[in-house]
């Protein structure tokens, strides 16, 4: 295990050079720093823009390669450099991580598990009522944008509202401005903030992952040790939770880092619907400001995020199949 552990951390992070490399090179040809600066009024002389992106490290005259040496040298000891208002990047980013953290943590953890359960759960019953609900359920929700999803969450919230005559739900920010009490008023203000957002990337994940665990447990009740499990009068239901519920979940492991790019995905779009500000509201912004050093700073950690979820895809399943541990 100790051997799978340090291999995949090798990889890790040599994707994640290779990642942030090509990711620098992209932003620097995409975004156009200049222009933040001559579209003001009055438009300043082209030797100061061009001292201004010089000293955030943006220079044009500059060749890229060596642009991006300074910025993962900066950014290894924890300088992200300097946004193109002249504030640091670093200060911004640990601001917002923690929203971003907040949401998708607590919607990747309820999707999944709710997912699996579904999906087990279909498994179970197929082609009755229950299995051909989820898959409508599942199929409908997958075919619907995240943010036509968010929308459509903002609205139902808002006409339960209209009709309970007072705001029952959330649909919008973080924390309700102002608000007074101690720090139980201020948790549960955040949770109420944090239930609808959280259902909207929460549904995406239960609809995807009840397919691939439908599937998946399909095909381990079809296989030969349960049915001799059944055969010395095991339950079809313990027989699976015995000794085929582990076996089912190892296929999802497989899925687990796409399928978290794709929450991720989802959050950006979330957050910027419910109003949160978080790294996703924050890398739509920098991109239309054309802030290479802001987008950058979310990028790598999108990446690094991405990368995280495939090792701890590799360790469940080392940790479910104990082939891959003693390869």
């Amino acid at each position: 295990m100790l051997a799978l552990l340090a291999k995949r951390l090798t990889n890790c992070l040599i994707l994640l050079l290779a990642s942030t490399f090509l990711c620098y090179l992209i932003s620097s040809a995409a975004l156009d720093p200049r222009a933040y600066f001559e579209d003001r009024t009055p438009r300043p002389p082209a030797a100061v823009v061009d001292a201004r992106l010089a000293e955030i490290g943006l220079d044009s005259g500059t060749p890229v390669t060596e642009r991006f040496g300074h910025w993962a040298w900066r950014a290894l000891h924890g300088d992200l450099g300097r946004a193109l208002d002249g504030r640091p990047v670093d200060a911004e980013f640990g601001r917002r991580v923690g929203v971003t953290a907040r949401l998708l943590i607590v919607g990747t953890v309820v999707g999944t598990v709710l997912g699996v359960l579904a999906g087990v759960w279909a498994a179970v019953r197929r082609g009755r009522l229950p299995d051909r609900a989820l898959t409508l359920f599942s199929f409908a929700v997958l075919s619907v944008p995240p943010f036509v999803l968010g929308l459509l969450l903002q609205a139902g919230a808002l006409t339960v509202n209209d009709a309970a005559g007072r705001t029952v739900i959330r649909y919008t920010g973080e924390r309700t401005p102002g608000l007074e009490g101690g720090a139980a008023a201020q948790l549960r203000d955040a949770a109420v903030h944090l239930a609808l957002p959280t259902v909207s990337v929460a549904l995406g994940a239960v609809a995807a992952y009840s397919r691939y665990q439908r599937g998946a447990t399909l095909d381990v009740l079809a296989s030969d040790h349960l049915r001799t499990a059944q055969a010395k009068g095991l339950t079809p239901g313990r027989a699976l939770l015995r000794h085929g519920l582990r076996t089912s979940l190892i296929p999802l492991t497989a899925f687990f880092s796409f399928g978290f790019l794709t929450l991720f995905t989802g959050a950006v779009f979330t957050e910027k619907i419910y109003g949160w500000h978080g790294m996703g509201s924050w890398f739509i912004e920098s991109v239309q400001r054309g802030d290479v050093n802001a987008a950058m700073a979310v990028e790598v950690f999108s990446a690094a995020l991405v990368l995280l979820a495939g090792l701890v895809a590799d360790l469940l399943h080392g940790a479910l199949d104990p082939r891959v541990r003693y390869a």
